[in-house]
């Protein structure tokens, strides 16, 4: 029978509501032409009108600013920049000119004459530059409560009671919340990999020097790093290698810029470290200590775990603040807090205090102490493919951390302070929940240049936490373990919830992600079904005149299953779904009640081969 698909071509055509921001997902929305740059401009507007009240930015491009750049690459072709139209976001410690930056502090604010390197790398790949977001003061602190209220906390995208972490933190949120597809931070003590861990994203803490600081306000200038947040490791990869550019101008750029291979030998099997249970700290979270063992326990279906001594690391990371480096965070703004005192925020203020009372004999006896830890370090390290720890040992309240702000602060920074120090890089990865919701997550670290390294374990972490692939039991074991371990539980959809059609936005709403692409087997039949608009399929087992039908594999939170399910109505409901490797996944099915009055479309394989077929 004849169906009118004008609804779904406007759809498509005028709004971007229902398509991932994924990297990837996006780029193939743009070269298929379903999608152009100004519907992602107004749907990132639009998500970020929604969560006005997480106070995740500092300052916005204006809705012209951002129709000029979507004209401006409509005149491009997308394959040829390879970042074309993906939206981003920039912590506002980040020059980009034309747009002030303040570091979250408003005296301090000045308009920079030219854009920082690394910004400038991604907009000449085609990236879509949306704002600057914001951060703790200065970029000192690890919660993301330490900026003005001018500009207001930054609360967790999760759950805006708890913190976000700092000190990147509107940029970790605004990737959370699906505004943009990767955002730009910094991190010098753990300001790119707490947020991430709060916020259930990756965070990529890359080799000292390798991204250019140019164009970057110090926080402690001989450590810094431009870090990245995204939502899968592969997005991180695919966006990093636009980062690499080498840049004289930054006077701690990495001469050295050969990257060590993507993973060993694959014949060698990976040996990952882990911290002695003593020398393990929660902080009282017993939650975490549990998270980090089952983690472990995941850890070890992919490599070999062995324990070492982590107290060279930890004696490292109490240089950082408790040492002469606090003397050079004072220094990259002594200027301005000699001038305007009263602009620092109360606690940055308490935390600089001790800084004038450093003297050329600390910094040396401190530099001389840090090198024999870094001799120390390096039989520890030998031999090891990469060393795991909790990313942060517990995560708080806004209300507890506004209590005591300094000491829990400095609880965060346990498993973080010392990377930089140490010349070491690291990605976080989110590996599970806490029982009250709110993300947990492992740091995974290496010696300088072992980024990629880093980065393709991390995608082996993911797919082994999120889809569990080295399970082959039967489907309601593996489901529990999935529960058990991952927060997440996965669903096969095989109609109007696939990326870019209309009811996708319940998976994004919920926290859903989008997995990979798949195939029943070959045992099911497709029907349209004859429901008012969206129309969908409806997908039923015939063992007798079945075939494989394409799927979309996403993984929704745990808890928030059940929302999902309560938007379901007959003659759709949920069940077991074989696909083509054996394995079995909850899954979109269709009574049969319908079936009489709806036409079949199995030979067609799939919903989108059937709308293209119908447009």
């Amino acid at each position: 029978m004849p169906i009118n698909y004008k609804y779904r071509e406007t759809a498509l055509s005028t709004s971007a509501e229902y398509l991932s921001f994924n990297v990837f997902s996006l780029r193939a929305a743009y070269l298929s032409k379903a999608i152009c740059v100004t519907d992602v401009v107004n749907e990132v507007l639009s998500r970020i009108e929604k969560y006005k009240a997480h106070n995740i930015w500092i300052s916005l491009q204006s809705s012209d600013s951002l129709m000029t750049q979507a004209r401006a690459l409509a005149l491009q072709n997308p394959e040829s920049l390879p970042l074309y139209g993906i939206p981003f976001a920039v912590k506002d410690n980040i020059d980009v000119i034309g747009v002030s930056t303040t570091a979250a502090c408003p005296g301090f604010s000045y308009l920079p004459k030219q854009t920082a390197f690394a910004v400038q790398q991604l907009i000449e790949a085609g990236a879509l530059f949306i704002g600057k977001t914001n951060m703790d003061q200065f970029a000192t602190g690890l919660t993301g409560t330490r900026s003005p209220p001018v500009f207001g906390i930054c609360k967790n995208a999760l759950n805006p009671a708890f913190i976000s972490g700092g000190s990147s933190s509107g940029s970790a949120v605004a990737v959370a919340l699906n505004q943009v597809s990767f955002a730009l931070g910094t991190d010098t003590a753990g300001s790119g990999r707490i947020p991430a861990a709060f916020n259930n994203i990756f965070g990529l803490k890359p080799s000292r020097g390798l991204i250019s600081c140019s164009g970057v306000v110090p926080a402690c200038k001989s450590l810094d790093c431009v870090s990245l947040f995204s939502h899968t490791a592969a997005e991180a990869e695919a966006v990093f290698q636009f980062l690499l550019g080498y840049d004289i101008q930054d006077s701690y750029t990495r001469y050295e810029r050969k990257l060590l291979p993507r993973m060993t030998d694959n014949a060698v099997r990976p040996r990952f470290g882990v911290p002695k249970p003593t020398q393990l700290k929660f902080f009282g979270n017993l939650e975490s200590a549990d998270l980090f063992n089952q983690t472990i326990v995941n850890l070890q279906q992919i490599g070999d775990v062995v324990e070492i001594d982590f107290q060279p690391f930890l004696e490292a990371a109490f240089l950082l603040y408790d040492g002469p480096w606090i003397a050079e965070r004072y220094a990259g703004i002594r200027e301005f807090i000699a001038s305007q005192p009263d602009q620092l925020h109360e606690v940055i203020a308490t935390v600089l205090s001790g800084a004038t009372t450093k003297t050329a004999i600390d910094a040396f006896t401190a530099l001389h102490h840090l090198q024999d830890l870094k001799q120390q370090i390096l039989p520890i390290m030998h031999g090891l493919t990469g060393i795991m720890v909790p990313t942060a040992p517990t995560i708080y309240t806004i209300a507890e951390v506004l209590a005591d702000p300094i000491q829990l602060n400095s609880n965060l920074g346990y498993y973080t302070n010392y990377m930089n120090l140490l010349d070491l890089c690291a990605v976080a990865i989110p590996t599970g929940f806490y029982a009250n919701g709110m993300p947990f997550g492992v740091t995974l670290f290496a010696e300088a240049l072992a980024d990629w390294r880093l980065l393709a374990l991390a995608k082996h972490i993911e797919a082994l936490i999120r889809a569990e692939t080295v399970l082959q039991q039967a489907p309601a074991i593996r489901q529990d373990v999935t529960l058990a371990t991952t927060g997440y539980r996965r669903i096969a959809v095989c109609g109007a919830h696939m990326q870019g059609l209309p009811l996708n936005s319940q998976l994004l709403a919920l926290g859903g992600k989008f997995y990979g692409m798949a195939k029943t087997a070959a045992n099911y039949r497709l029907f349209v079904l004859a429901t008012p608009s969206p129309e969908r399929p409806g997908l039923m087992r015939d063992e007798a005149h079945g075939q494989a039908i394409e799927l979309e594999l996403w993984d929704l939170p745990m808890a928030n299953w059940a929302a999902f399910i309560a938007q379901i109505n007959s003659p759709l409901c949920i069940g077991s779904v074989e696909l083509a490797d054996g394995s079995w996944q909850s899954g979109f099915l269709c009574e049969g009640y319908p079936l009489g009055l709806s036409v079949e479309i199995s030979a067609l394989g799939g919903w989108r081969n059937y709308l293209k077929a119908n447009c």
